[in-house]
C-alpha cells in the first residue's frame, strides 16, 4: 500500500526519483498514465492489470463515458523498469499535462502514486483542509 508525501524533483533527462518508501512495490514495473485531477498517476504493473481488466469489462461499445475514459487513461499511458536508482522516465507529454517542470511532490494512496506539480497540489489540499465538512457529507452518502 502506498502511503506518504514526498517533495521530489524531475531531472533534466525527465526522470523522477521513486521515494525510497515505494520502490519494492514498484521493482516490476511501473505505468504512469494522466490522472482526473491535472496529476499523473502511477501504477505497479499488477495494480495497473487489474484497472485493465476492470475497465475491459466495461460496456466500451455501448457506453461513450466509458469509451472516453478508456481513451483518456490508455492513450497516455507509459510503462517503465525504475533503473537502479529508482529513477523512472517521465515522458513530456504527462509532464506538460499536470503542468509540472522540476519539482514535484509525489504522494500514496492506497493501490497508486500520485505525482503532482506542488502549486497544484498544495490548493487541492487547501480546498481540503478549508471545509472538510464538504467531503464528510459526501462520503457520508457512500456509507463511509
Amino acid at each position: 500500500m502506498f502511503l506518504g508525501e514526498f517533495e521530489h524533483t524531475i531531472d533534466d533527462k525527465g526522470r523522477l526519483t521513486v521515494p525510497a518508501k515505494f520502490r519494492d512495490e514498484l521493482e516490476g514495473g511501473v505505468v504512469v498514465t494522466r490522472g482526473l485531477d491535472k496529476c499523473l498517476w502511477a501504477y505497479s504493473r499488477s495494480e495497473w492489470e487489474i484497472l485493465a481488466a476492470k475497465i475491459a469489462k466495461l460496456p466500451t461499445t455501448t457506453n461513450q463515458a466509458v469509451r472516453n475514459f478508456s481513451r483518456f487513461m490508455f492513450s497516455s499511458a507509459f510503462d517503465s523498469i525504475p533503473d537502479r536508482q529508482g529513477r523512472v522516465l517521465i515522458p513530456q507529454n504527462l509532464r506538460n499535462y499536470a503542468g509540472i517542470t522540476n519539482e514535484t511532490v509525489i504522494i500514496g494512496v492506497m493501490n497508486k502514486v500520485e505525482i503532482w506539480n506542488p502549486e497544484n497540489w498544495g490548493q487541492v489540499l487547501s480546498a481540503v483542509e478549508e471545509d472538510p465538512q464538504a467531503i464528510v457529507a459526501q462520503l457520508e452518502d457512500l456509507g463511509i
